[in-house]
């Protein structure tokens, strides 16, 4: 007889103990680590491609937009925009490299850097520039004194500022 030899309380009473692992996920230290850097507070936002973030952020030290991202920036650090990246908004930081698509008011008291495939278009105000043949700035812009309290220069600029005729 099959069936007596198939006993329901026997099959149930062996319970094997498993011991459940979390998953470690990139960028978050390992359970039990101690963090590297007393620095390092994690204050990183990632926008990825196929995201898009509409609103405020405040308080970021480090934006990376690969997506597409329509908000006001404040109180942050750096921002950086990839060549998938769209930002449209504003931002008063410290430093800024484009390397994609940015519209609006930006205000960099630090070095912004626009790379070959970079374009901003609206108002600038920078501490140091740079710029690689390639990279466009379409609207005013604007040098930051040394203070920091006004202007030191000021040109409008309504081409590219790599000389081509796009």
């Amino acid at each position: 007889m099959a069936n007596e030899d198939r006993n329901p309380q026997s099959a149930s009473a062996f319970r094997p103990e498993i011991t459940r692992r979390l998953p470690e996920l990139p960028g978050n230290p390992m359970r039990g680590a101690q963090p590297t850097d007393a620095g390092d507070s994690g204050k990183k936002l990632v926008v990825g491609r196929d995201i898009v973030l509409n609103g405020q952020i405040t308080a970021c030290d480090q934006l990376v937009v690969q997506g597409r991202v329509e908000a006001a920036l404040e109180n942050s650090q750096s921002i950086e925009i990839a060549e998938t990246g769209y930002f449209k908004g504003s931002a008063v930081i410290q430093e800024a490299t484009i390397s994609g698509h940015f519209e609006g008011n930006l205000t960099v008291r630090g070095e912004l850097t626009i790379t070959s495939k970079g374009r901003i278009e609206g108002d600038v105000r920078y501490g140091r520039l740079c710029v690689e043949s390639g990279g466009q700035i379409i609207g005013t812009v604007e040098a930051l004194s040394a203070t920091g309290a006004g202007a030191a220069s000021a040109a409008p600029a309504s081409a590219a500022s790599d000389g081509d005729d796009n």
